[in-house]
């Protein structure tokens, strides 16, 4: 029996200048979810939340609130980036390029441009990624650059359950 371990976030040691990380799957953004997010955030700006209103606007129809493509797009890349880093140290930039509308599908991928081991503590170091959500028809909806700290391999907290799992399965 071969028991697999789901990866989840990388340590300093994994992560290249250049490569790039095609996260999966991406969100079927509905009505409700972009209501659910304006509620949950208080923003209660009509283009998001009022039909008659939204056709009056410029894009003639109800937008995603850009807080929640940001969020999806962020969520998406963490198993692929920071599942595993000790902390979210900055968002550099963040552009919303296109509108996201209700019913859009979002995808998203991240690209490294830097890894720099800490000159104060040598059990981490410090990744700067550029992430893009994409709508279903390839148009750039949102972009952000962040910088994340992230633990070395062999400095990095084990992965633990709270329970015995050796005995799980005999």
């Amino acid at each position: 029996m071969t028991t697999h371990e789901r990866p989840f976030g990388r340590y300093l040691e994994d992560f290249v200048v250049g490569d790039v990380y095609r996260h999966w799957p991406g969100k079927t953004i509905t009505e409700a979810d972009d209501h659910l997010f304006c509620m949950i955030t208080m923003n209660h700006h009509p283009l998001h939340t009022n039909d008659w209103f939204a056709q009056q606007s410029v894009q003639g129809r109800n937008v995603v609130v850009g807080n929640l493509v940001y969020s999806l797009v962020l969520g998406m890349s963490v198993p692929d980036v920071s599942g595993s880093a000790i902390a979210n140290l900055e968002v550099e930039t963040l552009q919303h390029k296109h509108p996201t509308f209700h019913g859009d599908t979002i995808h998203a991928e991240t690209r490294v441009l830097d890894v720099k081991p800490s000159s104060s503590k040598p059990d981490r170091g410090v990744v700067t990624v550029e992430s893009k959500g994409f709508n279903q028809a390839g148009k750039e909806v949102c972009y952000f650059r962040r910088r994340v700290l992230v633990w070395k391999r062999d400095s990095a907290p084990t992965r633990a359950r709270p329970y015995n799992a050796e005995d799980v399965w005999e």
